[in-house]
């Protein structure tokens, strides 16, 4: 990946910039001097409907003076703002220093309106109208794109409207959850497990919910799966909220359920992250976030 990280870059994109804007300016200059000897333009030799011409006349003065204006205020923008490699500008500035810029101004403005409710428990908030739809308008903004707009969530992202949690669902750790963000991952097991014990871990893994299974390679996966599965998901399968490792028992799966979704996460493992977001929202927006989305699950 080094050629893609190389300064060499952004040497090449602030010579491209700058040849490119002075090579106009040559141009420029160079028709400027140009005069039609006594007034009389020579045509290209390119005729349309028989009489119309198309002559050779020297750029008019106004339109010379838009191209150089241009090349001017391109040197101007390439010396106050980011534009040359990585050349930071005169200015200084960035979209992450204009974001955080106006996210401040937000804050100062709105702020009275969240800390209002920052001393009230979440249980509490969680049956307060105004603070629900406040908390809403939050969960839209930050949450709806992986969770869906009204929380039932989509494959590989968890439900919140239910009352099935893989870390835990009271006020503490929702509130844990949004300001830290969660990585949960499982290991792939089939360089270990091999293709029939992959198989018959599975069957056993359906069995734990009931669904319909082998017996006979439920019976091989048992053992199976209390080597190398129930570290994680207990030995009844149970799971751990600690771990954030999901209750194999129920019939709650955050990918789907049967043999060949089952297989393929043996297989190939699983890697969720949600990320934290005590750097992109006040404590009193995470606050009644928490509220909204403790709500979900107890309509």
């Amino acid at each position: 990946m080094s050629h893609f990280t190389s300064s060499f870059w952004d040497y090449y994109i602030g010579v491209i910039s700058v040849v490119s804007i002075l090579a106009c300016g040559v141009l420029l200059l160079a028709q400027s001097k140009r005069h039609v000897a006594g007034g009389q333009a020579e045509t290209t030799g390119h005729t349309w409907d028989e009489d119309l011409g198309e002559y050779n006349n020297p750029l008019p003065r106004w339109w010379m003076w838009l191209f150089w204006i241009t090349i001017v205020f391109a040197l101007a923008y390439l010396a106050l703002y980011p534009g040359l490699g990585s050349y930071a500008g005169y200015l200084k500035w960035t979209q992450v220093g204009q974001l955080e810029q106006e996210n401040a101004q937000a804050n100062a403005q709105f702020g009275p309106l969240y800390e209002k409710f920052a001393g009230q428990e979440v249980a509490q908030l969680s049956k307060n109208p105004e603070a629900l739809a406040i908390g809403q308008k939050l969960f839209l903004n930050s949450c709806a794109q992986c969770h869906a707009s009204d929380g039932a969530g989509s494959r590989g992202f968890p439900n919140l409207t239910d009352n099935d949690w893989l870390y835990g669902g009271d006020p503490a750790t929702i509130k844990a959850t949004i300001m830290e963000g969660r990585n949960g991952i499982m290991p792939p097991f089939a360089p270990a497990l091999g293709e029939q014990g992959t198989k018959d871990v599975a069957h056993y893994v359906m069995s734990l919910s009931g669904m319909a299974n082998d017996s006979i390679r439920t019976s091989r996966g048992k053992p199976l799966f209390a080597q190398t599965c129930a570290a994680c998901h207990g030995a009844e399968g149970k799971g751990n909220p600690q771990l954030g490792a999901p209750n194999l028992t129920d019939k709650t799966w955050l990918y789907g359920a049967g043999e060949a979704v089952i297989i393929e996460g043996i297989t190939r493992g699983r890697n969720n992250q949600m990320p934290a977001h005590k750097e992109l929202l006040t404590a009193s927006k995470i606050h009644l976030l928490t509220a909204y989305v403790y709500s979900l699950s107890r309509k």
